[in-house]
């Protein structure tokens, strides 16, 4: 049995560590790699005699979750396994609903990675034991994952609000902000209050990198 693999993945050096993980199993070739989704799409198009991918989740073009969404609709019998440092419940989440197969983290060994590829063929879904945790906890109480989409709709910071994270997303103290706004240290700190409550996070760094991720700022 000769298991044929393709990689998903932008980074070359991390590819490089992937197959050379994988050169001391004689039953595994790898037959190509892709830098993003979209070219990983247009190789299947050419040989999608492939058994399992290893697919990255941020990729340029396209991210490991749409490509996995594409290739699963069109070559159902491939198995997928998410290959990836990310272990953010929306990932998770959303690369099992994208129809992943499997989960694992990139640190993990060369015997585990083999192993976990022949699970995935014989119908199993190799998952790394912090990710299957996720899971679980995302099974026992599905409204995690609905309450975080709500949670992302219903923020709205006012226009001084914003203003005042963009600020400290420079790198900027409450003086200078007040400088900046013309407005007193004071109202500076009763805004940045408000942000923080919204936003239900503790700290300048946490508020502006929620901000950056649901794109407020």
């Amino acid at each position: 049995m000769n298991l044929k693999i393709c990689i998903a993945e932008d980074n070359y050096f991390l590819v490089k560590a992937i197959k050379e993980k994988l050169s001391f199993f004689d039953d595994i070739s790898v037959k190509f790699h892709a830098n993003n989704g979209a070219e990983l799409i247009g190789k299947l198009e050419e040989n999608h005699n492939i058994d399992v991918i290893l697919m990255d989740i941020q990729m340029p073009q396209m991210d490991g979750i749409k490509a996995t969404e594409l290739v699963k609709n069109k070559y159902p019998q491939i198995k997928i396994i998410m290959l990836t440092v990310l272990d953010d419940d929306d990932y998770v989440f959303n690369a099992i609903k994208a129809g992943a197969n499997g989960y694992l983290l990139k640190e993990i060994d060369a015997e585990n990675l083999y192993k976990s590829i022949l699970e995935v063929t014989k119908g199993g879904a190799p998952m790394t034991p912090s990710i299957a945790l996720k899971t679980l906890n995302l099974l026992r109480n599905p409204s995690l994952a609905d309450t975080k989409v709500e949670e992302t709709a219903q923020v709205k910071l006012s226009k001084r609000e914003t203003e005042i994270l963009i600020q400290l997303s420079k790198g900027l103290n409450y003086n200078s902000i007040s400088d900046n706004l013309i407005i007193s240290p004071s109202t500076v700190r009763k805004h940045i209050e408000n942000i923080y409550k919204k936003l239900q996070v503790h700290s300048k760094l946490e508020a502006v990198m929620k901000a950056q991720k649901q794109n407020l700022i």
